[in-house]
């Protein structure tokens, strides 16, 4: 489960307690900044370079790529407890037809809506220590003004693939969106700063440097046009055909 929601390295942010508060009514855009913060510099791309959250009460979506870490991720939506994935494959499979690949899992022309709802379990479950995966520590009565909000800490404890705990400290306000927001790993409400270290003295922060109320209505929230939801398997051929596909004209 909690795999599903792995977004490239940045893991951030769950459920704190298993007592929920009434649903937050805030309606607005909090936009971010992505800055290179290691001793190692990065080149951060234009359209990496920042961010925006659209929030509707319990409602967040993106089309931001420091988010969705894909550009065949058109978007990622979320309302209540189910999480929407727009893809747009669109591109690679004119790739395909230039090359004369013929798909046998898939003839659509690549807009596919992904779908899953969490249950109260899984929300419970990211709260719960492991020494495999993640789990999130929340830390009670530090706070930081990020933006013009009051931050709240959790401690988001990744392990790699030799067991080793990785610590990224990760500041949140629960006063503003979902309970568990998953486009950003299950964080209650909005995170607002947290900085992701990468091998060889790398690393990149994400800051919120503007939280603007207003300025989004519910028709943002549509489902956009011509994406059309793909079953689980039907989703899970077409991936390992794509795959192989790609890894064959790579070679060429």
């Amino acid at each position: 489960m909690k795999k599903i929601f792995a977004i490239a390295a940045v893991a951030v942010l769950a459920l704190s307690t298993l007592t929920l508060n009434a649903q937050n009514s805030f309606k607005g855009i909090v936009k971010y900044s992505v800055a290179s913060t290691g001793e190692v510099a990065i080149d951060i791309p234009e359209q990496s370079a920042t961010g925006e959250m659209k929030v509707y009460d319990d409602r967040v979506l993106t089309s931001s790529i420091v988010f969705t870490n894909s550009p065949m991720v058109n978007s990622v939506m979320q309302s209540g407890r189910t999480l929407y994935t727009f893809l747009d494959f669109g591109m690679v499979l004119g790739y395909f037809q230039a090359h004369d690949v013929e798909l046998t899992s898939y003839n659509g022309d690549g807009k596919i809506i992904q779908k899953h709802t969490v249950t109260q379990t899984d929300i419970d479950s990211l709260t719960i220590p492991v020494d495999k995966g993640y789990y999130i520590e929340y830390v009670a009565g530090q706070t930081k003004k990020i933006a013009g909000r009051d931050g709240k800490l959790a401690r988001l404890h990744v392990f790699d693939d030799e067991g080793k705990d990785k610590v990224i400290d990760i500041w949140y306000d629960d006063t503003m969106g979902p309970e568990a927001n998953f486009l950003a790993q299950g964080v209650r409400g909005i995170p607002l700063e947290y900085t992701v270290t990468m091998d060889g003295g790398k690393a990149i922060t994400i800051t919120a440097v503007e939280v603007t109320k207003g300025k989004v209505k519910e028709v943002d929230f549509l489902m956009p046009d011509g994406f059309k939801e793909l079953p689980e398997d039907q989703f899970k051929a077409f991936m390992e055909e794509f795959q192989e596909e790609m890894e064959l004209l790579q070679e060429e």
